[in-house]
């Protein structure tokens, strides 16, 4: 089986070697690169020997199936091609955490969903050929095409006869592919936000060191790693970008300030352009952007780098114009996670802020699990929609770290159910708000437990004086001590430390924007008047 690696595989278990050696495979290195080839022959061997091959020509198992199974026993980061005598006219390449992309030369219409089993046949809708490129860099396929798609972690590229198949990876024992696009939900907005425990493990896998008996807890940032000294010795670090990824950004500053002891700034990237803010040599810019192609961003991105500053990008889109014209390059949950590896990275030369640290990683570490958790609320939320769909206005308060979920909560709403929505910093409440307040108008106020509660059941106080129409989200078992003559419709969520709590609270508020939208009768995954579809926008 030959099988090239087109990106960095870390070391990983020794143990599978120990077995190889022991049924007769030679080793002329130590490298990564010559263990996960002949892993995949041993793989081949055993599973055409348990299926009864004859050992000719005609193989039983597919190339898919053996190049999972080798997926299945790999850790890390790794980006792999495969091609074998055993199939001739087959190719299988798949990634995880490293940049794969497929690259498209045709002539007729072709289907860009990658996350469906996708057949891209050479042939095309009309007949005429296609050619298929694979690199881990757009710039290495340039010349020869424009259009690419962005192969996502667990997923696998089949080319068998001319045609591709792209199919989501199961990395459970059961050998099997996952269901198809959006599967048993009804849009892709509403697949995309119950990926999300998926999503950010993909984003911590290689990144997040849960340590052990001999290695300690850690943060391993690779395209940024040679940076942070760097990073650290800047009188400022600026956030800049647009919409949800200014949200993102917004949701992190507090603790990227707390780790890192750098004074932050945020800046929305068409008002820096419009102010032609000063950007000076001693800042860091880091620029967050979901799709990597923000026009506003990319300006931004090119003043900065004018003025002398250190670039770092933050984007989901490998491949991206500012993954391409930053020095370190996901979905909004995604990116407060990743921005909070960020700061522990940062933080990671202090010893007063180690415990602290450990916290938030043993946090990290239980994330996906806490947000399926969360997930289960989503028949709460369509009832909850349900009582809202005929409203005019919403008001949500936050405070602190959910300053940033009261606005992405509004941007959402707003944005996909066409309901006028506003997201408020709660201290601000007595200056302006509050004179909106009636018992018509339903509020949701975010008082999960952090440094900020006792100031948030002050705000609920108040609201109820004036007989506002309350939705209060707490923390698991605090119901009762956030609304104890139960006035108020509760949404509890699971605690985790106060930097993450923001992405847990987000997800109710995603479920709600959903429901609220459907029952309004609006296309879910194309907001109207705007350019890009949602689903990019979690």
């Amino acid at each position: 089986v030959g099988l090239g690696t087109i990106f960095h595989v870390p070391c990983w278990h020794c143990s599978h070697k120990e077995t190889l050696l022991k049924y007769g495979f030679h080793f002329e290195s130590d490298t990564d690169t010559e263990l996960i080839p002949k892993l995949a022959k041993f793989v081949h061997d055993i599973l055409n020997e348990d299926l009864g091959s004859d050992g000719g020509d005609k193989q039983v198992v597919p190339f898919t199936q053996i190049v999972m199974d080798v997926m299945r026993q790999l850790e890390g980061a790794y980006a792999l091609i495969c091609k074998s005598p055993y199939y001739p006219n087959e190719l299988v390449a798949c990634k995880r955490g490293s940049p794969l992309l497929l690259g498209v030369k045709e002539t007729g219409d072709m289907r860009t969903d990658i996350n469906v089993e996708s057949d891209l046949s050479a042939e095309g809708h009309h007949g005429k050929p296609k050619e298929y490129y694979l690199a881990s860099d757009a710039n290495a396929i340039v010349e020869h095409t424009r259009r690419v798609l962005v192969i996502e972690d667990n997923e696998v590229v089949h080319m068998n006869d001319g045609a591709v198949h792209i199919f989501k990876f199961d990395s459970d024992k059961s050998r099997r592919l996952l269901r198809p696009a959006k599967g048993n939900f009804e849009h892709f907005m509403q697949k995309e936000i119950h990926e999300q425990p998926d999503s950010l493990t993909m984003t911590m896998r290689g990144r997040l060191i849960r340590g052990g008996e001999q290695k300690a807890k850690g943060i391993l940032l690779g395209g940024l790693k040679d940076h942070l000294k760097t990073i650290r010795r800047r009188r400022r670090i600026l956030f800049i970008g647009c919409g949800t990824s200014y949200n993102a950004a917004l949701a992190a500053i507090p603790v990227v300030e707390e780790l890192s002891g750098i004074p932050v700034t945020m800046e929305i990237a068409s008002d820096l352009l419009d102010r032609q803010g000063p950007i000076y040599r001693e800042d860091t810019a880091i620029f967050v952007s979901q799709s990597g192609e923000t026009a506003d961003t990319l300006q931004a991105l090119e003043y900065a780098k004018s003025n002398g500053a250190l670039c770092v990008g933050i984007t989901n889109t490998v491949g991206s114009a500012i993954a391409r014209g930053t020095h370190f390059t996901k979905a909004y949950t995604s990116q407060i996670a990743l921005i909070v590896m960020l700061a522990l990275a940062l933080g990671d030369d202090s010893l007063s802020t180690q415990q602290r640290r450990n916290a938030i990683m043993d946090d990290l570490y239980n994330l996906p699990s806490k947000v399926r958790d969360v997930l289960k609320l989503d028949k709460d939320m369509k009832e909850l929609a349900a009582l809202l769909m005929d409203e005019q206005s919403l008001l949500v308060f936050g405070r602190g770290y959910n300053y940033a979920t009261a606005m992405e909560c509004a941007l959402k709403v707003k944005e996909v159910s066409l309901m006028h929505a506003e997201g408020i910093v709660a201290g601000e409440m007595k200056h302006g708000p509050l004179a909106l307040v009636d018992e018509t108008l339903p509020i949701i106020v975010i008082a999960t437990r952090d440094a900020s509660l006792n100031k948030q059941q002050s705000v609920i106080q108040q609201l109820k004086t004036r007989k506002g129409r309350l939705i209060v989200m707490c923390t698991e078992g605090d119901a009762e001590f956030m609304c104890p003559d139960r006035t108020c419709r509760i949404i509890e969520v699971p605690k985790v430390q106060d930097c993450l709590q923001p992405i847990i609270n987000i997800v109710p508020l995603q479920l709600l924007a959903y429901h609220l939208t459907v029952f309004r009768g609006f296309n879910v995954d194309q907001p109207r008047n705007l350019a890009k579809s949602v689903t990019t926008q979690w």
